[in-house]
C-alpha cells in the first residue's frame, strides 16, 4: 500500500490532518481482532484459521452475532485505516484485493470445513449472520 501510494499516488483526496481519521479505523480493527480472539480463547477452541479441523466449538456470541468473520473484518479495518492515512486512491486497490483474496483463498475453505464439522448448527448460523456484517435476510 505504501509502495503504491509512493510511486502511483492516484487522486490524492485526503490531506493532513483529515487523513488521521485512519487511526480510528486502525484502532477499531485491532480492538475487533482482540475481542474476537478472546471469544475463541474463552470458548477453548482454536484461533488458527489454518486448523479449522481443530475447532471444538462454534462461536456465535459477541461480535459473532453480527459478523461471521470479525477477525478478517478487523484486518480489513486496519487496511482501510492505513489507506486513509496514506490519503490517495491507489492504496485502496490493496484493500479490495485483500477482501477478494481472503474470501476466495481462506473464508470459503473455512466455511466448508465448519459446515462439515458442525453441520446444521453452522448452516443455521450462516442463515442468521452475514459473512461480513449484519443480520442475514431470511
Amino acid at each position: 500500500m505504501w509502495w503504491l501510494n509512493r510511486h502511483f499516488p492516484l487522486l490524492r483526496f485526503l490531506e493532513p490532518p483529515w487523513n488521521r481519521i485512519g487511526w480510528l479505523f486502525i484502532a477499531t480493527g485491532v480492538l475487533v481482532d482482540a475481542v474476537s480472539v478472546v471469544a475463541f480463547i474463552r470458548a477453548k477452541t482454536t484461533v488458527n484459521p489454518l486448523r479449522v479441523d481443530r475447532s471444538s466449538r462454534l462461536v456465535v456470541s459477541g461480535l459473532y452475532r453480527v459478523t461471521r468473520n470479525p477477525m478478517y473484518l478487523g484486518l480489513l479495518s486496519v487496511l482501510v485505516g492505513w489507506a486513509l492515512l496514506l490519503g490517495s486512491l491507489s492504496p485502496w486497490l490493496m484493500v479490495v484485493a485483500f477482501e477478494r483474496l481472503i474470501v476466495i483463498l481462506q473464508i470459503r475453505a473455512e466455511e466448508a470445513a465448519l459446515s462439515s464439522r458442525f453441520g446444521d448448527d453452522y448452516i443455521r448460523y450462516t442463515r442468521q449472520v452475514n459473512r461480513w456484517i449484519g443480520r442475514a435476510s431470511r
